[in-house]
């Protein structure tokens, strides 16, 4: 279990938030059409889901909703455990054209999300690709940068930012904690 230091975000923090990026959305994509919201495993799609909530709220539209499991192509799967965990992928449909937003709790080196691309890539060929991140850490190793933005945190590379979400934890929090040993 991580060590709690500070808490930056709580549950009214990261609906604020959230709605915030939905209204941020809309506005840059002049509305729904064409959009499909697309969470990353596994607090991505918790936060994805939410989004669509709220623009289901906000225009009256239910906007395609999809889950996207980057385990296989991560860099570092060998460093991972011999058997990594693999979760769901599940799309709404063709992906060809459409304008795709990326949902993904924590931004920090940016290689998750080039994972996404990579296996986004494999899975058709979107007109565009935006990124919906709840909290930047900073820290990038590529040139990744969010498109819609909850808070930036500065940390250390001695810290982790655990994301809490209520249909996982019981909690929705963000925590900055002290790295285990």
């Amino acid at each position: 279990m991580l060590k709690e230091k500070v808490q930056v975000m709580t549950a009214e923090d990261m609906e604020r938030a959230l709605r915030r990026m939905g209204s941020e959305i809309l506005e840059r994509n002049h509305g729904c059409e064409g959009l499909v919201l697309i969470g990353i495993q596994r607090r991505g799609v918790y936060l994805a889901s939410r989004l669509r909530d709220y623009l289901r709220e906000a225009e009256g539209v239910k906007v395609p909703f999809g889950e996207l499991d980057i385990t296989l192509y991560r860099d570092d799967i060998s460093l991972l455990d011999d058997q990594p965990i693999v979760h769901s992928t599940s799309l709404p449909g063709d992906i060809n054209g459409k304008r795709i937003v990326l949902v993904d709790d924590v931004l920090y080196t940016g290689r998750t999300i080039r994972a996404a691309l990579e296996a986004l890539a494999d899975l058709g060929r979107p007109g565009s690709v935006q990124l919906a991140i709840l909290i930047d850490r900073g820290h990038r190793e590529l040139p990744i940068q969010p498109d819609y933005l909850g808070k930036t945190v500065p940390t250390s590379s001695q810290e982790v930012v655990d994301v809490r979400v209520h249909e996982l934890d019981g909690e929705d929090e963000a925590l900055i904690c002290a790295r285990p040993e």
